[in-house]
């Protein structure tokens, strides 16, 4: 069996924030495991279908406000099917969508920063392979 290809387009660091989001009528409070510019992995045993999308809360230490975002769900593990199957929790792979792209620079920035912050900037630029923006050369 060949092992499964990797997907993910962005490094992701590590790091735990709470996620809170509504399902019809219920709200739902949950992890993320790690984060990208493009997306997170939300730990849960309750993950949504693939194709849902919905409007999430990321609490993250140090900002006075959640970001809000907007995301789509695609890829789960379930206890009954696991579609990423390197991943060992149970949860949903959530895809970011922006409504312009400055909104996604905005975002991607701080999700940088957070990364250099978790990483440091030496190993961030390594694993990213380019200069954090704004660094001195």
């Amino acid at each position: 069996m060949t092992p499964p290809r990797e997907q993910r387009n962005q490094p992701r660091a590590p790091i735990e924030l709470k996620v809170e989001y509504k399902k019809m009528n219920t709200f739902f409070a949950d992890y993320t495991k790690n984060i990208s510019k493009g997306g997170t992995f939300i730990k849960t045993e309750r993950p949504l279908p693939v194709g849902t999308e919905f409007i999430f809360r990321l609490t993250v230490p140090k900002r006075a406000t959640p970001f809000e975002l907007h995301g789509a769900v695609v890829w789960t593990n379930r206890v009954e099917e696991r579609q990423q199957p390197e991943v060992e929790e149970m949860g949903m792979g959530i895809r970011f969508v922006f409504d312009t792209d400055e909104q996604r620079d905005a975002f991607e920035l701080e999700v940088e920063q957070m990364m250099v912050e978790s990483l440091g900037a030496h190993l961030y630029e390594k694993l990213v392979q380019k200069p954090v923006r704004g660094a001195r050369q």
